[in-house]
């Protein structure tokens, strides 16, 4: 849509106004059918920046958002529907039961337009589609695919089944970064309260002495001063800065491939991305070729629950091999993200037509991968923990105890 600024005359008084239409023609219709005038001039320009305001406001109190639904409150509405259409009721009154159950309200909001737009005539995935982000594009597949087969309270309840497993591996990565996250925020409470409130009273001292003062010393002078006169400013900044980043990944495609990329060579961060991602896409692509979808399909929806862009390009390059004719391990070959004994097994599969007993046991080592690395992440994380506690510990005591042994011998003492 186009922004167009119009200048008008109503009698003696001229006026101006802006409508937002496809071409300057629609423009001057649209204006024609208000009969406020007569149109002196016409130009295109860009959205006003009250129109901007408005439209974010409304969007703010929109109760559907431009983001994913809580994949809880979702899991459970999926389950009770699967339920009452297994009963055999019609699929316009279970999603008005479900409506009443939640209290999520994206939720509840998407589930009365979905109803509204079946008891007019359109399948559920029809009705969905257009909350394929807030749903996500698994569920429209999942939910599709029952609609053909005849098997859609099978595909709800499998797709509770999935969603489940996704959120029951969220859980376990935030339990198990849970007390690093929070030695690392208590040691920079620690930090912070220390040179803001301890160095201060040696500092003095230090700088009546005369002495020449090392270099510990100087870096915890300079650090105070820091904190002391810039640290809002330094905190303000962080956060514009976090704030640009964000901004700019989810608008740069090129930025949030390549920032992806990097995250995959962070120590203990790439690893857990790196299996959570390996062990989510084949379990998907398992459970939908164990469902009957052709592979293609399934290799496709799978893609669409990675998280990590990097990982969802390469892993594309196995569609792309199944689509020219080549064979499944050929792909996940090109991909460059499964282990030679990975493709083996696929290969296996593949020719010994037990493909899905495969893909099991496939499921079931990223599964364990996965487990172990959840399982060790804090026993991974303590060394560097300890590190950093020691040379805080080193710092602050070389910065205030060095000075103090140069004043005591330069006394005699």
């Amino acid at each position: 849509m186009k922004f167009f600024e119009i200048y008008y005359r109503h009698g003696k008084h001229k006026s101006t106004m802006v409508l937002e239409t496809s071409n300057k023609l629609d423009a001057m219709r649209e204006f024609q059918k208000m009969e406020l005038g007569v149109i002196v001039r016409i130009q295109e320009i860009s959205e006003p920046l009250k129109m901007k305001i408005n439209k974010f406001i409304a969007q703010q109190k929109h109760p559907i958002k431009n983001k994913r639904i809580a994949i809880e409150s979702y899991i459970a509405a999926l389950r009770q529907l699967a339920v009452m259409l297994d009963a055999g009721m019609p699929i316009n009154l279970c999603l008005s039961e479900v409506n009443k159950s939640t209290h999520e309200p994206m939720l509840k909001a998407i589930l009365e337009r979905a109803t509204e737009d079946i008891e007019g005539g359109m399948s559920l995935s029809d009705a969905l589609k257009p909350y394929a982000h807030q749903l996500g594009n698994l569920s429209i597949s999942m939910i599709h695919l029952g609609e053909q087969t005849g098997t859609l309270s099978e595909s709800i309840n499998r797709l509770s089944e999935i969603l489940q497993n996704i959120h029951d591996n969220r859980i376990k990565l935030k339990k198990a970064t849970r007390y690093p996250l929070i030695t690392i925020v208590a040691m920079m409470i620690a930090f912070t309260i220390v040179i803001i409130f301890v160095v201060p009273q040696f500092e003095e001292l230090f700088r009546e002495s005369n002495a020449e003062l090392p270099f510990p010393t100087l870096l915890l002078l300079w650090t105070e001063n820091a904190l002391t006169h810039y640290g809002p400013y330094i905190v303000a900044a962080g956060m514009i800065l976090a704030g640009l980043y964000s901004y700019f990944y989810q608008k740069s495609a090129a930025l949030a491939l390549q920032s992806d990329r990097w995250l995959l060579k962070i120590y203990i961060v790439g690893a857990v991305t790196r299996y959570a991602m390996l062990g989510r896409f084949v379990y998907i692509f398992n459970v939908l070729v164990h469902a009957g979808i052709p592979i293609v399909d399934a290799l496709k929806a799978a893609i669409g629950v990675v998280d990590n862009r990097y990982m969802k390009q390469q892993f594309s390059k196995i569609t792309e091999a199944v689509e020219e004719g080549r064979s499944l391990h050929s792909g996940f070959e090109s991909s460059n993200f499964f282990e030679s004994m990975i493709l083996q097994m696929l290969k296996a599969g593949e020719d010994a037509g037990a493909l899905n007993t495969m893909l099991d046991k496939i499921t079931k080592y990223y599964n364990d991968k996965y487990e172990n690395i959840i399982d060790s992440v804090s026993s991974m994380i303590e060394p560097i923990l300890i590190a950093a506690i020691a040379g805080f510990v080193l710092v602050l005591a070389l910065g205030i105890f060095l000075p103090m042994w140069t004043m005591a011998e330069a006394m005699g003492m």
